[in-house]
C-alpha cells in the first residue's frame, strides 16, 4: 500500500476531515429523523426518551391517518404521471439536441434547464400566476404540468448523456435497411438510451414526490399533497407521524434506488 510522505499528511487529514463533515451534514439529518420516528414522546423531540413502533402503527392506521393516506396516494399518482411526462419530453429534447450542432440546440438546452436556476418558491408562484392568467383553476393536470417543468431538467441530463453516446452510423444503417423512424427509435435508439431514460424517470419521480413549492401553489382540496399535509401537521401539532412518514419515504427512496440500479444494469446487458 502506498504510504503518504510526511509533508502530505496534513493535506490528507484535512481532506479526510472535510469528507467526514460532509458525510455528517448529508446523513446526520436523515438519521435524526429516523431515530425521532421511533420515539416514545408524544411530540417531535430529539433525542428520543425511548423507542417504540407506535407511530408507524398509527401512520398505517386507515382511520387515524386517512388524510395522510389520501395525500400520499395523490403524491404517488402525480409523481408517476410527472415521471412519464417529463421523461418523454426530456427524451425528445435530448435526441434533438444531441443530433444537432446548430446554435439553437444550445439555446434550447439552456432554456430546458432554466427551471433548475430559479428558486423553487419563485417558480411555484410564477406557475400559479401563469395558469391564473390563462384562467385555469388548480387541478390535477396543472399540478402534473408544474411538477414536470421542474422534473424534466433532471431527466434531460441523464437522457442527454446517453443520447450523446449514440453512434450515428447505427441510425443510418437502420434507415438504409428500410426501417421507419419510429421503428428505428423503438428497436435501436430506445434500447441504447434506456439506462439514461430509466435514471431520468427515477430522478423525476423522486423530485416530484417531495416537491413543496409547486405543490403549495398549484394543489387544491382535491389534490392534497403529502409534503403539504406533513408540513401542516408539523406546524400545528408537531405530530410524530411526520417523522414516521419521513422514515417511510427514506426507505421507499432507498429501495427504488436499488431497483433502478438493478434494472439499469439489466438493460445495459440486454442492450450490449
Amino acid at each position: 500500500m502506498h504510504r503518504l510522505a510526511p509533508a502530505d499528511r496534513p493535506l490528507a487529514l484535512l481532506i479526510l476531515a472535510l469528507a467526514v463533515i460532509a458525510l455528517l451534514v448529508l446523513v446526520g439529518p436523515v438519521l435524526i429523523v429516523l431515530l425521532t420516528s421511533f420515539t416514545t414522546s408524544q411530540a417531535l423531540r430529539f433525542p428520543p426518551p425511548g423507542l417504540t413502533l407506535r407511530w408507524y402503527a398509527e401512520l398505517f392506521d386507515p382511520v387515524r391517518s386517512a388524510q395522510i393516506h389520501k395525500a400520499a396516494g395523490n403524491s404517488l399518482l402525480v409523481a408517476f404521471c410527472t415521471a412519464v411526462l417529463s421523461t418523454a419530453m426530456a427524451t425528445g429534447a435530448a435526441l434533438a439536441i444531441a443530433r444537432s450542432r446548430a446554435g439553437w440546440a444550445r439555446l434550447a438546452e439552456g432554456a430546458f434547464l432554466a427551471p433548475l436556476v430559479l428558486p423553487g418558491i419563485a417558480f411555484g408562484l410564477a406557475a400559479l400566476m401563469f395558469f391564473s392568467w390563462l384562467r385555469q383553476p388548480p387541478s390535477f393536470a396543472l399540478l402534473v404540468m408544474g411538477h414536470a417543468m421542474i422534473a424534466a431538467p433532471f431527466a434531460l441530463r441523464t437522457v442527454g448523456a446517453s443520447a450523446a453516446g449514440l453512434d450515428p452510423a447505427l441510425l443510418e444503417s437502420s434507415a438504409s435497411l428500410g426501417a421507419s423512424p419510429w421503428r428505428t427509435f423503438r428497436r435501436v435508439v430506445l434500447p441504447l438510451i434506456m439506462p439514461g431514460v430509466a435514471s431520468g424517470g427515477f430522478l423525476a419521480f423522486i423530485s416530484s414526490l417531495d416537491n413543496v413549492p409547486v405543490s403549495l401553489f398549484l394543489s387544491s382540496a382535491e389534490t392534497d399533497m403529502l409534503p403539504i399535509r406533513l408540513w401542516g401537521m408539523m406546524e400545528t401539532s408537531l405530530d410524530v407521524r411526520v417523522a414516521a412518514a419521513s422514515g417511510v419515504l427514506v426507505a421507499v427512496a432507498f429501495l427504488l434506488l436499488l431497483l433502478m440500479d438493478r434494472a439499469v444494469g439489466l438493460v445495459r446487458r440486454m442492450a450490449g
